[in-house]
């Protein structure tokens, strides 16, 4: 297995790590996370630490499309499992916070639903011999995806200091640009879905 694709199953490993860490019950255990204020807005440790793995996870994201771009080491399993790993990331993140009342559940249910219907486009071109890499819209909505939970896992900083909403825009155009990616990958393999035999 080439570094690549090493470097996606270890964003993979990265989702159940970063997900014990932000839903665990450290007050049963009794420990209490330190808090951190930033003007009149509170930050847990919890948060920095989770960020932290996350932005490692980002990090992975680009360097294993660059290797494998500038190695030609681009293989079937890396245009397979690449998009899988952005999608367990991203959606794990905004389960989470939606669990926790932080976002709302709609734009979740969006981009889920988009991710749904082009695994099920993917599965049909797979059906017809086609393996179909990610577009550029597609990684447009990966970015949003990836600053939004940045922004979320900040608590909205620095932006919630001047009271401006940035991370629940960035949330909504995320939704936006997510559900436009995946009309735009429906149009780009309507024939196979639509191919009789």
């Amino acid at each position: 297995m080439n570094l690549p694709n090493r470097l996606t199953l270890f964003r993979i490993v990265l989702v159940p790590v970063i997900v014990l860490i932000y839903i665990f019950p450290y007050a049963q255990y009794g420990f209490e996370p330190r808090m951190f204020m930033f003007g009149s807005v509170r930050l847990s440790v919890i948060n920095l630490i989770c960020l932290v793995i996350y932005l490692v996870a980002a990090i992975t994201d680009f360097l294993d499309g660059k290797i494998a771009r500038s190695r030609n080491l681009q293989t079937t399993f890396g245009k397979f499992a690449d998009p899988i790993a952005d999608k367990m990331l991203t959606t794990t993140m905004f389960l989470l916070f939606s669990s926790r009342g932080i976002i709302p559940v709609v734009p979740v249910i969006l981009m889920v639903c988009r991710d749904i219907v082009v695994d099920g486009c993917r599965m049909i071109a797979a059906s017809n011999g086609k393996v179909v890499s990610a577009q550029m819209l597609g990684k447009l909505k990966t970015v949003l995806q990836m600053v939004t939970i940045a922004l979320i896992l900040l608590n909205n900083l620095p932006f919630e200091l001047w009271r401006l909403p940035v991370s629940r825009l960035m949330l909504w155009f995320s939704a936006f640009v997510s559900v436009a990616s995946g009309f735009s990958y429906f149009n780009q393999l309507k024939d196979d879905i639509f191919e009789s035999k």
